[in-house]
């Protein structure tokens, strides 16, 4: 960060939050409304605050490399807003005209980096090229989606609005991680968005054009940054459009018949859509996943010199194998690090929030039995999409990470999604007459 980051921060923040004030109305109700500028506040805080920790605790980082990265496209557009222009519809292919600034840009043929030095550029341009401005760009965006995630929820469980609100604005990782100048913050207010566009597009089926677009724009920033998200939200949310739609059928005999042919439907749309995505995909391909994971968490694992790895178990890249150590994945992803794994303060916070997974998820077994918590998980849609979509992300995260410290960054998608379905899981325990009459009037 630079000096003037200190002077054009402060008239940016004016500027934001006189927008965020004068847009609350519309966004919000008596209940939600105490919470629209805290959790913005708190993005803010978050992206900020990453900045500064990657400089002067990190001493650099992924964050400075996108930065100046996006320095270079933003100082093209200043100097020719024609070649700036081209740097940013660019797919990474050489050009006589770009070459001065694109040869300087690292990640310039990497699409899945290039495409966030984009947006730093874009908010650049607006920003004068400062990193503290940019940075909250990347945070007010990433709130947007997150408010939409929260307010989705709130269409299925209105009364829940203080318990929700914990996922979605109040968790530590989440808000840090998923704020700043990082892919993170892109990824998880795209999934935002795209829950919200899916609820509205194909369950409510109101507001078409708008949900749509936003599904739309969802898609394209999730398979252009981290194709592995929408490939874990694709089976469950269509399982989840399938449920819902099926339990509107007033004929139970039909409804029972129809089922498993949704069912059926739901799994093989969401393979052809998970094979079209990844097909060619070096990454990502689904014939070449297992190999892919093996060599990523090892790599992790062997670049750790704080003590953060951890060791699911033996895998050889085969699907198989990788299923043979989904438990101990999905254990680390949710409930890991334990308190007495903590080796630096960042690792404190995981630790917490990991133990706080731990206690509501025991205590939700304790109160009901495992297989009475299986049939309210199976009875609810939108249960059953959060513990699935959670489980899948767990799963593949948890074997793709190798360490803690990539981990917590990884992870955080499917945080809002598991501590929401336990806060829902415990309002049906307590007062389920209370929550069927609040969600039929809302």
């Amino acid at each position: 960060m630079e000096l003037k980051d200190l002077f054009l921060t402060p008239i940016f923040l004016i500027i934001i939050y006189a927008i965020a004030y004068g847009l609350r109305s519309k966004f919000t109700n008596k209940q939600t409304r105490k919470y629209f500028i805290p959790a913005l506040t708190l993005k803010i805080i978050g992206a900020l605050s990453l900045g500064l920790i990657y400089q002067f605790y990190y001493g650099g980082g992924d964050t400075f490399n996108y930065y100046n990265s996006s320095k270079i496209v933003t100082q093209a557009f200043y100097d020719n807003p024609s070649i700036g222009i081209k740097i940013l519809l660019s797919n990474g292919e050489y050009d006589p005209e770009t070459i001065q600034y694109t040869s300087k840009i690292y990640w310039y043929q990497s699409p899945t980096e290039f495409i966030i030095i984009k947006i730093g550029a874009l908010f650049g341009i607006i920003g004068l090229n400062t990193y503290s401005v940019i940075a909250i760009f990347f945070a007010t965006s990433s709130f947007a989606g997150i408010w939409a995630l929260y307010t989705t929820f709130l269409k299925i469980y209105p009364a829940l609005y203080k318990q929700l609100a914990i996922p979605c604005f109040f968790l530590p990782s989440v808000f840090f991680w998923g704020s700043g100048f990082m892919k993170d913050s892109v990824t998880i207010g795209a999934l935002g968005l795209l829950f919200y566009g899916f609820y509205m597009s194909f369950i409510e089926k109101k507001k078409l054009f708008s949900s749509i677009t936003l599904t739309i724009l969802a898609t394209y920033l999730l398979l252009s940054v981290k194709v592995y998200i929408l490939l874990s939200f694709l089976p469950p949310a269509l399982f989840w459009i399938f449920l819902e739609n099926n339990n509107r059928i007033k004929n139970k005999l039909i409804r029972t018949i129809a089922k498993p042919v949704f069912i059926v439907f739901g799994l093989l749309v969401a393979y052809i859509g998970a094979t079209t995505l990844t097909a060619g995909d070096e990454r990502y391909d689904i014939e070449k996943i297992g190999e892919r994971t093996k060599i990523n968490s090892e790599y992790l694992s062997e670049y750790v010199s704080s003590g953060s790895a951890y060791n699911i178990g033996t895998f050889d890249g085969s699907i198989g194998s990788m299923i043979t150590v989904a438990p101990q994945a999905i254990i680390v992803a949710l409930y890991r690090p334990f308190l007495w794994e903590v080796r630096n303060p960042i690792m404190l916070l995981s630790a917490l929030e990991a133990s706080m997974f731990i206690f509501l998820t025991l205590r939700i077994i304790f109160r009901t039995g495992f297989w009475k918590t299986v049939q309210l998980i199976s009875s609810k849609p939108i249960l059953t999409f959060c513990i699935i979509f959670s489980l899948v992300f767990a799963f593949g995260v948890g074997t793709n990470s190798g360490n803690f410290g990539t981990l917590v960054r990884y992870k955080i998608p499917l945080m809002p999604f598991y501590l929401a379905a336990l806060y829902m899981m415990q309002a049906h325990l307590k007062r389920p007459r209370k929550l069927r009459r609040l969600a039929v009037t809302a």
